[in-house]
């Protein structure tokens, strides 16, 4: 992947995988339309059940994607690292936000609002297609999450989550023995797996035992194919 540190919107989005050839005017247009937000840690992007104005792109630091219960109770949806796109589907259909999304560190953030949006979408084809391909993948890979919620064992539904994991972190999780350092907890674990925190700890211990799994504090080393 190129580097996410880029200060142009449009070299971000190539090195996220968009296959656009700019023009310098477009180049020019975006630069103007699309700014750069700063987060402190702790701060809301936008609430759970609050419109939203614009469609994120992280260049730095890490979110969280967070589902408030009829209970109170929390569950992380996912964590948002350099390179997410998100706030699409609530933005793009002028609906409530099925989710908060939260700064956990100090982070950066492209603000696509809807002018940059307008212009992404009626004058870059090849950008359209890019994010519905996207976002396809995406809801494929949610279903693939409900289907390992429902039906899949413990072991199962804890390895999908630690793809999805792997996924999000890209090329920066790799080491150099082959591990993959995900930067992820039992608990949020057991919240994206659907289980206990007793139960994914089990499963954890298993894979230790395994040589698949190393436990670290506020991560894991995993060993997918070992």
């Amino acid at each position: 992947m190129a580097d996410l540190s880029t200060a142009h919107p449009a070299d971000w989005l190539a090195a996220i995988g968009c296959p656009v050839a700019w023009t310098a005017a477009q180049r020019q247009h975006l630069q103007r339309l699309v700014p750069l937000k700063r987060l402190a840690k702790g701060r809301l992007v936008f609430a759970q059940g609050a419109r939203v104005t614009a469609l994120y792109g992280v260049h730095s630091g890490v979110l969280a994607a967070r589902f408030q219960g009829v209970d109170g109770q929390s569950s992380v949806l996912a964590q948002l690292p350099p390179g997410e796109l998100f706030g699409l589907a609530a933005f793009a259909t002028a609906r409530p936000s099925s989710y908060e999304a939260q700064a956990l560190r100090a982070s950066t953030l492209w603000v696509f609002g809807p002018e940059a949006y307008a212009l992404l979408m009626d004058e870059v084809p090849a950008f359209a297609r890019w994010l519905m391909a996207e976002f396809a993948r995406r809801f494929d890979g949610n279903l693939q999450l409900l289907q390992a919620a429902r039906h899949r064992s413990a072991l199962e539904r804890v390895g999908t989550v630690l793809q999805a994991a792997a996924h999000a972190q890209g090329d920066a999780a790799k080491t150099p023995d082959g591990a993959l350092r995900l930067a992820i907890t039992q608990a949020q674990i057991a919240e994206q797996a659907g289980l206990s925190r007793q139960t994914v700890s089990a499963v954890l211990a298993q894979l230790e035992q395994a040589g698949k799994v190393r436990r670290g504090y506020g991560a894991l080393w995993w060993w997918p194919k070992g």
